[in-house]
Protein backbone atom coordinates (compact mmCIF):
# COMPACT_ATOMS: atom_id res chain seq x y z
CA UNK A 1 0.00 0.00 0.00
CA UNK A 2 1.23 3.50 -0.82
CA UNK A 3 2.20 5.67 2.15
CA UNK A 4 1.17 9.30 2.56
CA UNK A 5 2.23 11.74 5.27
CA UNK A 6 -0.13 14.64 5.99
CA UNK A 7 0.83 17.33 8.51
CA UNK A 8 -1.54 19.51 10.51
CA UNK A 9 -4.47 17.10 10.58
CA UNK A 10 -6.23 17.92 13.86
CA UNK A 11 -8.85 19.99 12.04
CA UNK A 12 -9.80 21.73 8.81
CA UNK A 13 -8.17 20.97 5.47
CA UNK A 14 -5.60 18.62 6.97
CA UNK A 15 -8.21 16.47 8.70
CA UNK A 16 -10.28 16.04 5.56
CA UNK A 17 -7.20 15.50 3.40
CA UNK A 18 -5.99 12.69 5.64
CA UNK A 19 -9.41 11.01 5.52
CA UNK A 20 -9.69 11.59 1.77
CA UNK A 21 -6.32 9.99 1.04
CA UNK A 22 -7.19 7.03 3.25
CA UNK A 23 -10.40 6.62 1.27
CA UNK A 24 -8.29 6.69 -1.89
CA UNK A 25 -6.35 3.70 -0.62
CA UNK A 26 -3.30 5.27 1.01
CA UNK A 27 -1.77 4.20 4.28
CA UNK A 28 -1.96 7.64 5.87
CA UNK A 29 0.32 8.92 8.60
CA UNK A 30 -1.61 11.88 9.99
CA UNK A 31 0.42 14.19 12.20
CA UNK A 32 -0.80 16.50 14.93
CA UNK A 33 1.08 18.53 17.51
CA UNK A 34 -0.76 16.85 20.37
CA UNK A 35 -2.37 13.43 19.90
CA UNK A 36 -4.58 14.16 22.91
CA UNK A 37 -6.31 16.79 20.77
CA UNK A 38 -6.98 14.47 17.83
CA UNK A 39 -10.51 13.44 18.81
CA UNK A 40 -12.11 15.16 15.80
CA UNK A 41 -9.65 13.39 13.50
CA UNK A 42 -10.38 10.02 15.06
CA UNK A 43 -14.12 10.60 14.82
CA UNK A 44 -13.84 11.58 11.15
CA UNK A 45 -11.81 8.47 10.38
CA UNK A 46 -14.35 6.27 12.18
CA UNK A 47 -17.23 7.92 10.33
CA UNK A 48 -15.47 7.29 7.01
CA UNK A 49 -14.54 3.75 8.09
CA UNK A 50 -10.87 4.29 7.36
CA UNK A 51 -7.72 3.79 9.41
CA UNK A 52 -5.27 6.60 10.13
CA UNK A 53 -1.87 6.23 11.76
CA UNK A 54 -2.01 9.31 14.01
CA UNK A 55 1.38 10.50 15.23
CA UNK A 56 2.61 13.50 17.20
CA UNK A 57 4.73 16.02 15.32
CA UNK A 58 5.59 19.64 15.89
CA UNK A 59 6.69 20.48 12.36
CA UNK A 60 9.23 22.99 13.69
CA UNK A 61 11.04 20.17 15.55
CA UNK A 62 13.84 19.05 13.22
CA UNK A 63 14.67 15.90 15.17
CA UNK A 64 11.01 14.94 15.37
CA UNK A 65 10.56 15.42 11.63
CA UNK A 66 13.58 13.25 10.88
CA UNK A 67 12.38 10.50 13.21
CA UNK A 68 8.93 10.59 11.63
CA UNK A 69 10.21 10.20 8.09
CA UNK A 70 12.76 7.55 9.03
CA UNK A 71 10.02 5.52 10.72
CA UNK A 72 7.44 5.98 7.99
CA UNK A 73 8.76 3.60 5.37
CA UNK A 74 8.69 4.37 1.65
CA UNK A 75 6.77 7.66 1.48
CA UNK A 76 4.91 8.13 -1.80
CA UNK A 77 3.06 11.35 -0.97
CA UNK A 78 3.92 14.21 1.37
CA UNK A 79 1.24 16.80 2.05
CA UNK A 80 2.68 19.84 3.83
CA UNK A 81 -0.47 21.29 5.36
CA UNK A 82 0.49 22.50 8.84
CA UNK A 83 0.53 26.30 9.05
CA UNK A 84 -0.02 29.27 11.30
CA UNK A 85 -1.31 32.77 10.58
CA UNK A 86 -0.20 36.15 11.88
CA UNK A 87 -1.84 39.56 11.81
CA UNK A 88 0.38 42.61 12.09
CA UNK A 89 2.17 45.15 9.95
CA UNK A 90 5.95 45.24 9.78
CA UNK A 91 6.53 48.13 12.18
CA UNK A 92 4.82 46.17 14.96
CA UNK A 93 6.38 42.78 14.16
CA UNK A 94 9.45 41.62 16.06
CA UNK A 95 12.19 39.42 14.67
CA UNK A 96 10.69 36.61 16.75
CA UNK A 97 7.31 37.15 15.06
CA UNK A 98 8.92 36.91 11.64
CA UNK A 99 10.97 33.87 12.60
CA UNK A 100 7.93 32.05 13.97
CA UNK A 101 6.17 32.41 10.63
CA UNK A 102 9.23 31.25 8.72
CA UNK A 103 9.72 28.30 11.07
CA UNK A 104 6.18 26.97 10.61
CA UNK A 105 5.21 28.03 7.10
CA UNK A 106 8.54 27.79 5.29
CA UNK A 107 11.44 26.08 7.06
CA UNK A 108 9.41 23.12 8.32
CA UNK A 109 8.08 22.54 4.81
CA UNK A 110 11.57 22.69 3.35
CA UNK A 111 12.86 20.29 6.00
CA UNK A 112 10.17 17.63 5.57
CA UNK A 113 10.42 17.86 1.80
CA UNK A 114 14.20 17.44 1.93
CA UNK A 115 13.79 14.39 4.17
CA UNK A 116 11.46 12.52 1.78
CA UNK A 117 13.32 13.41 -1.43
CA UNK A 118 16.12 10.81 -1.28
CA UNK A 119 13.70 7.90 -1.02
CA UNK A 120 11.42 9.27 -3.71
CA UNK A 121 14.38 9.90 -5.99
CA UNK A 122 15.73 6.38 -5.45
CA UNK A 123 12.34 4.84 -6.26
CA UNK A 124 11.81 7.36 -9.07
CA UNK A 125 8.32 8.26 -7.94
CA UNK A 126 6.64 10.53 -5.45
CA UNK A 127 4.44 13.55 -5.03
CA UNK A 128 4.93 16.56 -2.77
CA UNK A 129 1.89 18.77 -2.23
CA UNK A 130 2.18 21.94 -0.18
CA UNK A 131 -0.89 23.81 0.99
CA UNK A 132 0.02 27.47 0.73
CA UNK A 133 -2.65 30.17 0.43
CA UNK A 134 -3.88 32.87 -1.89
CA UNK A 135 -1.57 34.83 0.44
CA UNK A 136 1.31 33.05 -1.25
CA UNK A 137 0.53 34.90 -4.47
CA UNK A 138 -1.12 38.14 -3.29
CA UNK A 139 0.43 40.21 -0.50
CA UNK A 140 -2.26 41.43 1.89
CA UNK A 141 -2.39 44.25 4.47
CA UNK A 142 -1.50 43.15 8.00
CA UNK A 143 -0.42 39.72 6.74
CA UNK A 144 3.17 40.83 6.18
CA UNK A 145 4.88 37.95 7.99
CA UNK A 146 2.40 35.32 6.86
CA UNK A 147 2.40 36.30 3.20
CA UNK A 148 6.19 36.67 3.25
CA UNK A 149 6.56 33.07 4.43
CA UNK A 150 3.95 31.80 1.97
CA UNK A 151 5.57 33.66 -0.93
CA UNK A 152 8.86 32.05 0.10
CA UNK A 153 7.49 28.52 0.16
CA UNK A 154 5.84 28.96 -3.24
CA UNK A 155 9.15 30.15 -4.64
CA UNK A 156 10.92 27.21 -3.06
CA UNK A 157 8.53 24.68 -4.55
CA UNK A 158 8.47 26.31 -7.98
CA UNK A 159 12.26 26.23 -8.04
CA UNK A 160 12.39 22.61 -6.89
CA UNK A 161 9.77 21.25 -9.28
CA UNK A 162 11.79 21.12 -12.54
CA UNK A 163 14.86 19.73 -10.79
CA UNK A 164 13.14 16.68 -9.31
CA UNK A 165 10.72 16.03 -12.19
CA UNK A 166 13.21 13.88 -14.16
CA UNK A 167 13.30 11.54 -11.14
CA UNK A 168 9.56 10.97 -11.28
CA UNK A 169 8.76 13.37 -8.45
CA UNK A 170 5.84 15.75 -8.94
CA UNK A 171 5.61 18.98 -6.94
CA UNK A 172 2.39 20.94 -6.46
CA UNK A 173 1.07 23.84 -4.43
CA UNK A 174 -2.57 24.31 -3.40
CA UNK A 175 -3.89 27.81 -2.77
CA UNK A 176 -7.10 28.10 -0.71
CA UNK A 177 -8.88 31.39 -0.13
CA UNK A 178 -10.96 31.81 3.06
CA UNK A 179 -11.73 28.40 4.54
CA UNK A 180 -13.97 27.78 7.54
CA UNK A 181 -11.61 26.20 10.06
CA UNK A 182 -9.86 26.73 13.39
CA UNK A 183 -6.93 28.32 11.51
CA UNK A 184 -8.31 31.80 12.22
CA UNK A 185 -8.45 31.05 15.95
CA UNK A 186 -4.71 30.26 15.95
CA UNK A 187 -3.66 33.50 14.27
CA UNK A 188 -1.02 35.48 16.15
CA UNK A 189 -1.94 39.15 16.58
CA UNK A 190 0.19 42.20 17.35
CA UNK A 191 -0.72 45.62 18.72
CA UNK A 192 -1.48 47.79 15.69
CA UNK A 193 -0.60 51.09 17.42
CA UNK A 194 -0.96 53.97 14.92
CA UNK A 195 -2.38 51.54 12.37
CA UNK A 196 -5.33 50.53 14.58
CA UNK A 197 -8.03 52.07 12.40
CA UNK A 198 -6.63 50.49 9.28
CA UNK A 199 -6.37 47.15 11.05
CA UNK A 200 -10.01 47.36 12.11
CA UNK A 201 -11.05 48.05 8.52
CA UNK A 202 -9.02 45.04 7.41
CA UNK A 203 -10.49 42.81 10.12
CA UNK A 204 -14.02 43.88 9.19
CA UNK A 205 -13.34 43.00 5.59
CA UNK A 206 -11.76 39.69 6.59
CA UNK A 207 -14.69 38.78 8.84
CA UNK A 208 -17.02 39.26 5.89
CA UNK A 209 -14.84 37.04 3.73
CA UNK A 210 -14.80 34.26 6.32
CA UNK A 211 -18.57 34.52 6.76
CA UNK A 212 -18.79 33.12 3.24
CA UNK A 213 -15.78 30.83 3.59
CA UNK A 214 -15.33 27.59 1.72
CA UNK A 215 -15.92 24.42 3.72
CA UNK A 216 -12.67 22.65 4.61
CA UNK A 217 -13.87 19.36 3.17
CA UNK A 218 -14.37 21.09 -0.19
CA UNK A 219 -10.87 22.56 -0.11
CA UNK A 220 -9.44 19.19 0.91
CA UNK A 221 -10.87 17.57 -2.21
CA UNK A 222 -8.54 19.74 -4.27
CA UNK A 223 -5.57 18.71 -2.13
CA UNK A 224 -6.45 15.04 -2.57
CA UNK A 225 -6.83 15.55 -6.31
CA UNK A 226 -3.43 17.25 -6.50
CA UNK A 227 -1.94 14.28 -4.65
CA UNK A 228 -3.56 11.58 -6.76
CA UNK A 229 -4.32 12.93 -10.24
CA UNK A 230 -2.95 11.23 -13.33
CA UNK A 231 -2.56 14.70 -14.87
CA UNK A 232 -0.45 16.62 -12.34
CA UNK A 233 0.16 20.34 -12.46
CA UNK A 234 2.07 22.74 -10.28
CA UNK A 235 -0.53 25.30 -9.14
CA UNK A 236 -4.03 24.53 -7.85
CA UNK A 237 -6.74 26.74 -6.36
CA UNK A 238 -9.52 25.30 -4.20
CA UNK A 239 -12.40 27.57 -5.26
CA UNK A 240 -13.54 30.07 -7.84
CA UNK A 241 -12.85 32.81 -5.29
CA UNK A 242 -9.26 31.62 -4.98
CA UNK A 243 -8.88 31.55 -8.77
CA UNK A 244 -10.06 35.13 -9.05
CA UNK A 245 -7.92 36.35 -6.19
CA UNK A 246 -4.70 34.65 -7.25
CA UNK A 247 -5.33 35.90 -10.78
CA UNK A 248 -4.92 39.46 -9.48
CA UNK A 249 -1.24 38.79 -8.96
CA UNK A 250 -0.33 36.25 -11.60
CA UNK A 251 -1.39 38.63 -14.39
CA UNK A 252 -0.16 41.78 -12.63
CA UNK A 253 3.10 42.65 -14.35
CA UNK A 254 3.56 46.10 -12.77
CA UNK A 255 1.89 45.42 -9.41
CA UNK A 256 -0.86 48.00 -9.84
CA UNK A 257 -3.79 45.55 -9.84
CA UNK A 258 -2.91 44.04 -6.48
CA UNK A 259 -2.14 47.32 -4.76
CA UNK A 260 -5.23 48.93 -6.25
CA UNK A 261 -7.39 46.17 -4.80
CA UNK A 262 -5.78 45.78 -1.38
CA UNK A 263 -5.60 49.54 -0.80
CA UNK A 264 -9.39 49.56 -0.75
CA UNK A 265 -9.34 47.26 2.26
CA UNK A 266 -7.81 49.92 4.52
CA UNK A 267 -9.08 53.12 2.84
CA UNK A 268 -11.19 55.76 4.54
CA UNK A 269 -9.21 55.95 7.77
CA UNK A 270 -6.97 58.63 9.17
CA UNK A 271 -3.91 56.57 8.38
CA UNK A 272 -4.81 55.91 4.73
Amino acid sequence: MSIAIVTGTSSGIGLHTAVGLARAGFDVIATVRDVARADALREAADAAQVHLDIRALDVTDAAGAQALVEGAGAVDVLVNNAGRGAVGTLEQLTDDDLQAQLDTNYLSVARLTRLVLPGMRARRRGRIVTVTSVGGAVGQPFADAYCGAKFAVEGLMQSLAPVVAPFGIEVAIVEPAAVASSFVESVDRSDAGPYAEQLQAYLDRTAAAFAAAQLPEDAARTVVEAATTAEPRFRWQTSDAAVRFVGLSLADLDGSRVLGATSQWVRGTSGA
